[in-house]
């Protein structure tokens, strides 16, 4: 497949992103407007209850504030999965939904775990491992780009902050390096050049010819002798002359 082709943007690649963001944000408005609390619907760790969570933690946030920091981090990641990798971008959400809240109820402490946090961290660990493995140009910027705008993330895998849920950003890292392992994509073949080739000589090369051993570029280069064409004739009298 051409670059071309593959790096192609369409409409329909906004539309997973714009609907998890909307739906985040219509689960906290259930919640405020209904007056309830749906944190009983979080991962709780080690107890089948809990395993509900597993579902529905990444749609529960706990304040107005935890709802804003994930909603654009979340489509962010979400859009650039769906661009750059559209191919497996659903089995990469699904599995990354489920894996990460299965390792949560597995490692996490005795409390409610809810949040896309998780998922967010599903979609950085992803990205960031996926285009060092494939070594596509393409890619490899991309990675550095989840590194320069998200990079502090990685010091929330560790119980730094009182409140936090590192063990759900922990398990997201893990699930999406492990994701990125496993899952195969294919990617676009990187033109070559001709100097990048095994066959390549630099004693052929049109260009480097207008060079001398020392680096000095050659104005006008001696034309090759042409090669001598022999051409014979062959004599043959006409018929009526010769009667």
């Amino acid at each position: 497949m051409k670059e071309e082709n593959y790096f192609k943007f369409s409409l329909g690649q906004l539309i997973p992103p714009l609907f998890g963001m909307l739906l985040i944000w219509f689960v906290f408005w259930i919640e405020v407007s209904q007056g309830i609390n749906l944190n009983k619907f979080g991962v709780l760790p080690r107890t089948l209850s809990g395993l509900k969570g597993v579902l529905f933690s990444p749609l529960i946030h706990g304040s107005l504030e935890h709802l804003y920091n994930n909603t654009l981090p979340l489509g962010i990641l979400l859009s650039a999965l769906f661009y750059f990798y559209r191919q497996k971008a659903w089995r990469i959400v699904l599995l990354g939904w489920l894996l990460s809240g299965l390792l949560t109820w597995i490692i996490a402490r005795s409390n409610y775990h809810i949040g896309a946090s998780g998922l967010i961290y599903v979609f950085a660990s992803f990205i960031f491992f996926k285009g060092i493995f494939q070594k596509h140009y393409r890619l490899i910027a991309l990675s550095m780009a989840v590194v320069f705008i998200y990079g502090s993330l990685l010091w929330y895998i560790f119980p730094i902050e009182e409140g936090i849920s590192w063990e759900g950003h922990l398990s997201g890292f893990i699930t999406g390096l492990l994701l990125a392992k496993l899952i195969k994509v294919k990617t676009p073949e990187t033109k070559k050049y001709e100097w990048e080739k095994a066959d390549y000589k630099e004693e052929d090369d049109p260009f480097l010819k207008h060079f001398d051993e020392n680096g000095n570029f050659i104005e006008k280069l001696p034309e090759e002798p042409l090669n001598e064409i022999s051409l014979n004739y062959e004599y043959k009298p006409n018929k009526e002359q010769t009667d």
